[in-house]
């Protein structure tokens, strides 16, 4: 029996660190596609890629300039699937296939940005605005040489670079993100490239993959127990609920006062999960503990450390 049988075609984004993935795959899923968010680890893992309609590289902090950078492997290019790079993906593209990046000589290109036309694509098809179209940029790297079969699509002042494509291979580069609401008619591009270069169609809904998810929760479950870290935001709760509604009582959810969260929202979020959705839900105090850990710490990063592994301890 043919394992994908059943399966619905999905698009995949492999993330190389960008704060917005998830944004992507958000998109995607609101126009009735499946998406799956995947590491470089995952992606080696794949051996059936039938009913991968399309790939996206995300955005991300890496720099293709540098000696040893993520990188997809060399036979993904050779699937004939429809590839879209964004942002780093369009700079992993562009050095994959011969052209050049190189660290943009001023600061970092951030913010709204006008974009010019250069050529016709399917990619820009009704993306353009009558008047100044204005795209969300966050980089420093920039293409600088277009690799050979590629063609240039758009620019900006800053970057020359910034649509190229090779419709034979199906590959696309953008420079800007799409998937930000800055990006004027974003979402008509990821369209373009979902629908008329990949040619997926929609067959995902998320009530339909609310009930699968209860229903695999069910069957790996049974009559045992599950213990759930509750944070209150919204991919813990999420988590917890869907549980809740599979196996009952059966989940114990775990939640960690930090102390960290806006007044009283914690209390709240505990009193709306106890008594509204009726959660087992223990409660532990550690705010005085979070404190005297972050005591006299100013850097974002450090504190953002001290705090993910000081809430992992305390759970456990």
């Amino acid at each position: 029996m043919d394992e994908n049988k059943n399966k619905k075609d999905k698009i995949i984004i492999i993330d190389f660190g960008s704060q917005v993935t998830k944004l992507i795959a958000r998109r995607i899923r609101e126009f009735g596609v499946l998406s799956e968010i995947i590491t470089l680890k995952d992606l080696k893992g794949i051996k059936n890629f039938d009913k991968i309609k399309g790939i996206i590289l995300s955005g991300g902090p890496a720099t293709v300039t540098d000696k040893n950078f993520p990188n997809i492997p060399k036979n993904i290019f050779l699937r004939n699937i429809p590839i879209l790079g964004i942002c780093y993906g369009l700079q992993l593209i562009a050095i994959n296939f011969g052209g050049k990046v190189k660290k943009g000589k001023k600061k970092r290109e951030f913010g709204k940005t006008s974009l010019f036309k250069k050529n016709n694509s399917l990619l820009t098809k009704n993306f353009y605005k009558k008047n100044d179209h204005y795209v969300w940029m966050s980089h420093q790297d920039i293409v600088t040489t277009i690799p050979k079969g590629f063609k240039k699509i758009a620019s900006t002042k800053e970057s020359s670079l910034t649509i190229i494509e090779n419709k034979k291979k199906k590959l696309y580069g953008i420079q800007f993100h799409p998937e930000v609401t800055h990006t004027n008619n974003g979402n008509i591009l990821l369209k373009n490239f979902i629908f008329l270069i990949c040619k997926s169609k929609k067959q995902w809904k998320i009530k339909s993959e609310q009930q699968r998810i209860i229903k695999d929760i069910k069957l790996k479950v049974g009559n045992d127990k599950v213990i759930c870290a509750l944070s209150g935001g919204v991919d813990s709760s999420v988590v917890a609920l869907l549980i809740h509604k599979a196996i009952k009582k059966n989940l114990i959810c775990i939640m960690v006062d930090t102390g960290l969260m806006r007044k009283n929202e914690f209390k709240r979020t505990y009193q709306i999960f106890k008594k509204k959705y009726k959660l087992n839900v223990k409660l532990i105090n550690s705010s005085k503990l979070f404190y005297e850990k972050l005591k006299n710490i100013v850097d974002p990063e450090k504190k953002r450390k001290i705090i993910g592994n000081l809430f992992i301890k305390v759970f456990e």
